[in-house]
């Protein structure tokens, strides 16, 4: 008789089931990855994100989509999920490899190390998928990571994801000198140190805006900007000469507001001098050679309490001014000493806003308003000095309230004609003050104010904050009001 009759005979005939051998680590991790709730979950994160990150960039590159919430979430939610899953799927493997899930089939764990023998098929095979599917992933990654680095530095980023908070500085940046280089190059440089702070800072911003915890308007000076030298002057330099510079200023009157009033400037813009090799005129300030340190008494910088001027040779003196006569608000709050540089003159060099009367005139002179029109100035300026609840109710009462304030200027002579041209004027200083006024952001005509010159000089801001025959050294030097400094008549 054979043996297996023998056995058969031991067993009452029976054959028993042939028994499963136990699985590997290798083994495991696959079980894990596919049988398991916590592994499926790894797995299918990763596959979604994958797909739609691929989807995403896609329609991005052919712009088919231009929506920023859409790229943000292609470039930068997707790919945290994506490193989530892959996350996940090791630590289903470990979770299993533990026992904290039961085997469906009983089988028990014995291999207590992850061991590659590439001698073993079953092995290489897992080596060779597992590299391929690891370099996958990486150029996946690597190619969305560098798409949303190029996003995130993008202008488009900086000003449409975050609408309600920068639609503001973003609609003065579009229409601005420096409307072709990004925020980045201003706001944060070269340099890994300031992409760091600047990321960083940003996700305290994001935070603020979720939470609906942010300054309005936004505040002006900037805290922390990157000094001038660092960002400004890798484009404008301070050590060229530019001598003098006409600048021609027009502007109208309620009396006569179909002849322009003219003043000619002549600017002393400086700069190194080629033939006396001195540093002269407004860039003085900003010379290398010379170094213009002052301390503030408030946050807006209006208020300037001492200034320090550092010569050539060494020679140091500080002008300084009683506290107690400067007025403004906040005055009286010493802030930390600050090196001049551009932005002290150039506050607002990118995100300019108009000035209410100025853009009227400028309508008048670029005849997008009607001369001819009887007080269509001083109607002009009414309706965009009007506080409006909204820029909703803006766009739909503006224009209608100045073709009533016309319509009962002119009385009887008031004709079809007439409404076509007080309307397209009308859509002009609409289209100013969608420019420069957000009444959810607190922002209107004169809010965002310039150091440029003295305008606003009763506030506080220009020139005359340290030149006013008051900032004195203790032997009676002092900072002169002198118009000639800075302009003089067109020779």
């Amino acid at each position: 008789m054979s043996n297996s009759t023998e056995e058969n005979n031991q067993t009452g005939g029976v054959v028993p089931p042939p028994q499963v051998p136990p699985r590997g680590l290798w083994e495991n991790c696959l079980w894990a990855m596919w049988r398991t709730p916590l592994g499926l979950i790894g797995v299918a994160t990763t596959t979604i994100s994958i797909v739609l990150m691929m989807i995403g960039l896609a329609l991005d590159m052919l712009g088919l989509v231009d929506n920023p919430y859409f790229a943000a979430l292609s470039y930068m939610i997707l790919p945290g999920f994506m490193i989530m899953g892959l996350l996940i799927i090791p630590f289903a493997c470990y979770v299993h490899s533990r026992h904290w899930f039961k085997d469906s089939l009983g089988a028990e764990l014995t291999d207590k190390a992850l061991c590659i023998d590439l001698s073993n098929a079953r092995h290489r095979k897992y080596m060779v998928g597992f590299l391929a599917l690891s370099v996958i992933n990486i150029a996946i990654l690597t190619i969305i990571g560098y798409e949303g680095y190029h996003f995130t530095d993008s202008p488009y980023f900086c000003g449409k994801l975050c609408h309600q908070v920068m639609a503001p500085e973003y609609t003065a940046y579009l229409r601005s000198p420096h409307a072709k280089v990004r925020c980045v190059e201003c706001h944060i440089g070269p340099g890994v140190s300031w992409f760091v702070k600047a990321k960083i800072s940003g996700l305290r911003q994001v935070a603020a805006v979720m939470t609906d915890d942010f300054s309005r308007p936004i505040p002006s000076p900037v805290e922390h900007l990157r000094p001038a030298r660092d960002t400004c002057e890798q484009c404008h330099w301070p050590e060229k000469f530019h001598g003098k510079r006409v600048k021609t200023f027009y502007s109208f009157s309620n009396r006569n507001q179909e002849e322009p009033s003219v003043q000619e400037i002549a600017l002393h813009i400086g700069g190194r001098n080629p033939t006396t090799d001195d540093f002269e005129g407004i860039h003085w300030h900003v010379s290398n050679n010379v170094k213009v340190e002052y301390l503030p008494l408030n946050k807006k910088r209006t208020a300037i309490g001492t200034v320090k001027v550092t010569q050539p040779d060494g020679l140091t003196e500080e002008f300084t001014i009683d506290s107690a006569d400067v007025e403004g608000e906040g005055a009286g709050e010493e802030l930390e000493w600050r090196t001049m540089d551009c932005i002290d003159c150039h506050n607002r060099p990118t995100h300019v806003n108009d000035r209410l009367v100025e853009w009227v005139d400028f309508g008048l002179l670029s005849n997008k308003i009607d001369r001819s029109l009887p007080g269509i100035r001083e109607d002009g300026i009414a309706v965009l000095d009007k506080d409006y609840l909204s820029r909703d109710e803006a766009k739909e009462q503006l224009i209608k309230t100045l073709v009533e304030l016309q319509a009962e200027r002119h009385g009887a002579a008031y004709t079809r004609e007439n409404e076509q041209k007080i309307v397209a004027a009308g859509q002009f200083l609409l289209e100013g003050y969608m420019n420069n006024v957000w009444p959810a952001m607190k922002i209107d005509w004169g809010t965002y104010k310039q150091h440029l010159g003295h305008q606003d000089a009763d506030e506080g801001y220009g020139c005359w904050r340290c030149h006013n025959d008051e900032h004195q050294t203790k032997t009676g030097k002092v900072i002169p009001q002198d118009c000639d400094l800075c302009h003089d008549e067109p020779e």
